[in-house]
């Protein structure tokens, strides 16, 4: 069958949904009228959606998105409904009452961002995401290519989203790569396991390039010192991926004993990392 045919076929079967569809998973593309039918639906929980949002404006937004669970947006389509979803958080204010977006606030629990060329990692995707405090897993496949690091957050960026998703027990960044080009640093993991108390595995790039002055310094600090006094997570996973390092033992030895010191109370058991 066409493609053209197979989404009019499917988009179709879906018009004809009734309230108690719990999960739809799909990997072909919906019409806008299906879509739209879809986040009328009050029991909707599994959601994955291969489609950019309809051409919505913030009045002409559907009355309350369904109270989803996990929520998994496919290559192409994370921009466009994490922008939507910010549109509507800025303009319409939750002192009304129920708001387009208030239950599945409440709901979510897993964000997923798919697809081979997921978006780069910036404020203006983390700053969406930020409102669904209750998430226990994000996962953003963003993957670098053609020399360019995806990975553009700072370590006050990343300080920010820990702060505001305290419930992370799984936070997946996208692979690090081999660039070194990022401004984030190993200082960045002591905010994450203060913040995210819950949190068992870690996915996130950081400059390897001063790595044993950066855990050095969490030490010595100022501005870490309240950080290093409060209870941290208990990391059990940490990837690393293709980040570089090249050291000698002696170093090596001294960038695992920082990291385990930098989370006092984490215990490091599957650290992958390719060394240079």
């Amino acid at each position: 069958m066409p493609s053209a045919d197979l989404e009019d076929a499917i988009s179709s079967v879906v018009l004809r949904c009734g309230p108690s569809l719990a999960v739809l998973t799909s990997s072909f593309p919906l019409s806008d009228a299906a879509v739209n039918h879809l986040i009328q639906l009050p029991h909707l929980r599994t959601w994955s959606v291969n489609d950019p949002p309809p051409g919505y404006s913030v009045l002409s937004f559907p009355l309350v998105f369904p109270p989803l669970t996990e929520f998994t947006l496919g290559e192409g389509t994370a921009q466009g409904w994490l922008s939507l979803f910010q549109r509507l958080e800025d303009r319409v204010p939750a002192t009304q009452g129920v708001t387009p977006l208030s239950r599945v606030k409440e709901s979510l629990k897993c964000l997923n961002v798919n697809g081979p060329t997921a978006p780069i990692i910036d404020t203006s995707s983390t700053r969406p995401i930020q409102m669904f405090q209750n998430l226990v897993r994000l996962s953003v496949r963003a993957h670098c290519y053609g020399g360019q690091c995806a990975f553009r957050l700072d370590n006050g960026d990343v300080t920010e989203l820990a702060m505001a998703l305290p419930q992370l027990e799984n936070l997946l960044l996208g692979s690090p790569c081999p660039k070194n080009t990022c401004v984030t640093t190993a200082a960045c993991l002591l905010p994450i396991s203060v913040y995210c108390a819950q949190l068992d595995a870690v996915e996130t790039h950081f400059s390897t390039t001063n790595i044993l002055g950066d855990l050095k310094n969490t030490s010595v600090d100022p501005q870490f010192r309240e950080l290093r006094s409060l209870p941290r997570c208990m990391l059990r996973r940490l990837y690393t991926h293709a980040m570089p390092l090249t050291l000698d033992e002696s170093d090596f030895q001294a960038v695992v004993d920082g990291m385990k010191y930098l989370p006092v109370h984490m215990e490091y058991r599957r650290v992958h990392w390719h060394l240079a």
